[in-house]
């Protein structure tokens, strides 16, 4: 087989056969195929794009050109989640425990923050001495003990998609619905899993801003999943402004480890939370419907099973666990805080997310490059939230970073995510549609 005859056959919009699409995976893994060929047969599959059939057999091939996870020494349904990132979306911290509390078997593969959008393994590091790089045979062995581990992308799993993530990245095909479907469950069909829930984001402060587009994302997604076997649902909510009152990795942690021990969370978090945890608890075959896997849910952190799950967790990957009783005194703060109020009389109308998400980046805790370390004493605490009536002077919210400029720049990139108006913004339902 030649590459020279497959980047042809593309070029032509011919489809191609699963063992051609293993031939590239393993070439773009082992580093046999030039990387010119490559990004020449992604722009090809960019232009005239791939069948569900493709996609299905890429998304395999690329899972099968490392190590995958093998659960099948664990009984029970193996249940993720998945979400497309957004502004304060710290609720796998909170939703992985509240699943495995209600005996899901919860392996949670995640990854990092880059640009506006958080991640999960960030929010996780915050705890000191969280570790995320687990063995496979560890992440088994705890899952059997456990019944729930959160870890980051090894170099055995599905090491095609780095090499195809990067030169998507450099050969500007990153918007190939196909190839995004690819490398989001590529990753998870390494993983071994039975059931995803996949939140799908849209708005200001999502990966794709138009609901239509975020929703042929779902529906692809859906379509893929289901052709290797994968029991998934998609949930499609609203990000045009931070969700719950926290950003930044350890003051979203926080935000989350407060949840599990019973205190109320921010009511959109909180409805998010429901119902992703409904689903998971469903397909986890532990509630005949999602409704009834809510209410387990809300069980699960009343009863404080949930919370006990979290401990049991960051036990086996290193923390300390007196975070989990107090938070507010083991989790990372920024040394430097500032106060910013509203400036005018009426209605907070607007907080947007992207602005906000840079912002955060501005005080030091995400990402604009790879490279970049993280504060995860930095970010934001929320007192109001757009549809809250201010007066001049009230709190908005806080900020925290480690250096005056730092600090400065995050503020004022804040500042410039709010608007005030006299009538109250129309709010658009945070769950618009959930896709099975």
């Amino acid at each position: 087989m030649r590459m020279l005859d497959l980047l042809l056959k593309k070029r032509s919009g011919l489809e191609m056969s699963y063992d051609e699409l293993v031939f590239i995976a393993m070439g773009a893994a082992d580093g046999s195929i030039p990387d010119y060929q490559l990004s020449a047969w992604l722009m090809a599959a960019f232009l005239n794009g791939l069948t569900p059939a493709e996609t299905a057999g890429l998304t395999k091939a690329m899972a099968l050109s490392g190590k995958k996870l093998d659960l099948s020494s664990i009984k029970g349904m193996k249940v993720d989640k998945h979400s497309t990132g957004g502004v304060g979306d710290g609720i796998s911290i909170a939703l992985a425990p509240v699943a495995a509390a209600c005996g899901v078997v919860v392996p949670m593969m995640s990854g990092r923050g880059l640009g506006h959008t958080g991640g999960t393994l960030d929010k996780l590091e915050a705890m000191k001495g969280f570790k995320v790089r687990l063995e496979p045979e560890y992440v088994v062995k705890q899952l059997k003990a456990t019944g729930l581990s959160m870890f980051g992308q090894t170099e055995r799993l599905a090491p095609s998609d780095k090499k195809l993530y990067a030169l998507r990245d450099a050969s500007c095909t990153v918007e190939a619905l196909p190839l995004i479907v690819a490398s989001i469950l590529s990753k998870k069909y390494a993983e071994d899993i039975t059931g995803l829930v996949m939140d799908v984001k849209y708005g200001s402060g999502a990966f794709l801003k138009d609901f239509k587009k975020s929703r042929e994302l779902a529906v692809a997604l859906m379509k893929t999943a289901k052709l290797l076997d994968i029991r998934c649902v998609a949930v499609m909510t609203a990000m045009n402004e931070p969700l719950g009152l926290a950003v930044g990795n350890g003051i979203e942690t926080a935000q989350c480890i407060r949840i599990l021990a019973g205190e109320k969370g921010p009511a959109d978090f909180m409805r998010v939370l429901e119902v992703l945890a409904g689903w998971m608890i469903h397909l986890g075959g532990k509630a005949r419907s999602a409704a009834e896997g809510e209410d387990k849910a809300r069980a699960a952190i009343a009863d404080g099973s949930a919370l006990e799950k979290y401990r049991l967790m960051v036990k086996w990957q290193g923390a300390d666990v007196r975070v989990v009783d107090d938070p507010d005194r083991h989790m990372p703060k920024a040394k430097l805080s500032k106060r910013i109020l509203a400036k005018k009389a009426g209605f907070l109308t607007a907080m947007e997310a992207r602005t906000v998400g840079f912002a955060s980046v501005a005080l030091g805790g995400g990402r604009a490059k790879a490279e970049d370390a993280v504060d995860f004493g930095a970010g934001f605490i929320l007192a109001r939230k757009p549809g809250d009536r201010v007066a001049p002077g009230d709190l908005i919210a806080t900020a925290y970073a480690s250096g005056p400029a730092k600090l400065a720049d995050g503020v004022k990139m804040f500042e410039s995510s709010l608007a005030y108006g006299s009538k109250a913004p129309r709010k658009e339902p945070l769950i618009r549609e959930i896709i099975k």
